[in-house]
C-alpha cells in the first residue's frame, strides 16, 4: 500500500469497515448517511447518481438484487488536506457468500466533522462484458 501517512490508512480502513459492516446489515438508509450531502456514485452502465437519496435507492437495489457482502481492500490512499483519494479493490458476494464481481475502485473522500465521508464513488467491474 502507498499512503502519506498511516493516520489516513487507518482513517480510511475505519471508514471502508463502517461500509462493509452497514452493507452486510442490508441497511441502505445507514449506507446513505456514508457519503457527503452532495455525494455522487459513478457506477458502470448507469448515468451519475447525485445525492443521498439517489444513493439510499441505489444501493437498496443492489442489495434487493441479490448482493449481501461487499469487500474492499485499499490499494494506495494520499491525503491532500480535507480531501483524500483512495484507489483499491472491491469483491461483492451473495448468499453463502457466493461470489457475483469484483473489480477496482477510486473513491474521493471529504472529511466533515472528523468524520471521512464518501464524496465522489467510482468503480469498474474486471468481468468481461457479456
Amino acid at each position: 500500500m502507498i499512503s502519506t501517512s498511516t493516520d489516513i490508512s487507518a482513517a480510511i480502513r475505519k471508514a471502508n469497515d463502517a461500509f462493509e459492516a452497514t452493507f452486510s446489515r442490508g441497511d441502505a438508509n445507514g449506507m446513505a448517511g456514508l457519503y457527503t450531502e452532495q455525494g455522487s456514485l459513478l457506477p458502470t452502465g448507469t448515468q451519475i447518481i447525485q445525492g443521498r437519496e439517489g444513493i439510499r435507492h441505489f444501493w437498496q437495489s443492489a442489495m434487493d438484487a441479490g448482493i449481501k457482502e461487499a469487500r474492499l481492500n485499499t490499494l494506495e490512499v494520499e491525503e491532500q488536506g480535507d480531501t483524500a483519494i483512495e484507489v483499491g479493490h472491491y469483491t461483492l458476494k451473495g448468499e453463502n457468500s457466493t461470489p457475483i464481481d469484483e473489480g477496482k475502485y477510486l473513491v474521493v473522500w471529504k472529511q466533515q466533522n472528523g468524520n471521512w465521508k464518501l464524496h465522489k464513488d467510482i468503480w469498474n467491474s474486471n468481468q468481461s462484458p457479456a
